[in-house]
């Protein structure tokens, strides 16, 4: 493992995170992991800032909601079929890791585990959420939201960022 500045390899992440990448996020018990594509990374509060959007339609609000903490999994190795499969199937329904035969490991600082893969993986205490208003967005992004169910903003302290290769 190698530890990198988290704006060292920012415009790398974000082209990968466009693809797709994993966030996982552990309550008590509960785990899951659902694909996530759009996110920003920053500075903000004085802080290294990760923000991601979560749906409150998606099994992962639930549990977000009760977290102190995420993790995202920005893989560097092929990882197609199992970011559809994250993306495109509720933890509701079905272990995703068993049936992506994939593992996590644990985290260095927070309780959410990282996925078992090579590649950039971040660390987030959340310190800040807030859900959408819509009557703020702009009116060419409610194309969106067919379904009304807009995205919370949790805005995580970036605690560590390091390469698994």
């Amino acid at each position: 493992m190698k530890k990198v500045d988290y704006m060292a390899i920012a415009e790398k992440a974000m082209i990968q995170i466009k693809k797709g990448a994993f966030l996982t996020v552990k309550s008590g018990d509960d785990l899951n992991t659902m694909t996530i594509g759009w996110a920003t990374m920053g500075f903000i509060w004085r802080k290294p800032i990760f923000m991601i959007a979560v749906r409150d339609s998606r099994y992962t609000f639930g549990l977000i909601e009760k977290a102190s903490d995420f993790t995202v999994s920005v893989p560097s190795t092929d990882m197609h079929d199992e970011i559809m499969f994250c993306g495109t199937k509720s933890g509701r329904d079905v272990d995703k890791y068993a049936a992506c035969n994939m593992k996590t490991v644990n985290a260095q600082h927070v309780k959410s585990p990282i996925i078992d893969t090579p590649g950039i993986h971040l660390e987030c205490r959340i310190v800040y959420k807030t859900a959408m208003d819509p009557s703020s967005l702009a009116e060419e992004y409610h194309k969106l939201y067919p379904e009304k169910d807009y995205h919370t903003l949790y805005f995580g302290e970036i605690l560590d960022c390091y390469d698994i290769g």
